[in-house]
């Protein structure tokens, strides 16, 4: 992919740089990549900060427009150039209500709300302070989700059924982090993740976003 000084992608190493880099890989776009990490520094350096002042990853840069949430950043680009690909969200308003209901429901049931509370209080006690309590509850709470997740798809390929979406990337980089966590996902959500990370487009970002790559 030849870069395209024009847009930049600011990070690498996380699930949630992953999202970024997996639908760039999707649309092809070209884009420069800064393999800056969390919790290096790196993120809080004067010129980082000023594109971004939570000092957080990923940021979508495109001339002087900045985006930062990888969730955001992942719609956005569908929005804006997925239509040559089939990878807009839905038009509809029931669909794209749906396919929100997905996005949110990734983000705050599966990322915010369990994983990253076991990321805090696992990998960074010394931060965030030792909480069992918390600590399983929050992977109760994964596993119960993962359930509902199960029962949403209701044997579809894909979050909005026979299509390939931005939200189908969400809920794959969660999937995976519990998998990284060693969280029990039913067989169902196996299949699903078998299919979406075989795509061509899920590998290359998966090296794009290792820290190490050049």
């Amino acid at each position: 992919m030849t870069a395209n000084p024009a847009r930049i992608l600011w990070g690498v190493g996380t699930s949630r740089t992953m999202r970024a880099h997996w639908m760039l890989a999707e649309l092809e776009l070209p884009y420069e990549r800064r393999a800056i990490t969390s919790r290096s520094g790196e993120t809080h350096t004067p010129e980082y900060t000023q594109l971004n002042p939570s000092q957080k990853i990923p940021a979508l840069q495109e001339g002087d427009f900045v985006l930062t949430e990888s969730a955001a950043i992942v719609n956005y680009l569908a929005t804006t150039y997925g239509a040559a690909r089939n990878l807009c969200p839905p038009v509809a308003q029931r669909e794209r209500a749906r396919y929100d209901q997905w996005c949110f429901f990734a983000m705050m049931e599966l990322d915010a709300n369990t994983l990253y509370v076991i990321r805090k209080h696992e990998d960074l006690p010394h931060l965030y302070g030792d909480a069992p309590n918390a600590l399983q509850a929050a992977r109760d709470g994964f596993v119960r989700q993962a359930k509902a997740a199960v029962t949403r798809l209701d044997g579809a390929p894909y979050v909005l059924g026979e299509t390939f979406s931005g939200a189908d990337i969400l809920l794959t980089t969660c999937l995976n982090g519990a998998i990284r966590r060693k969280i029990a996902l039913p067989d169902a959500l196996h299949d699903y993740l078998r299919r979406t990370t075989a795509r061509d487009a899920y590998q290359r970002a998966l090296r794009l976003n290792q820290p190490g790559v050049a």
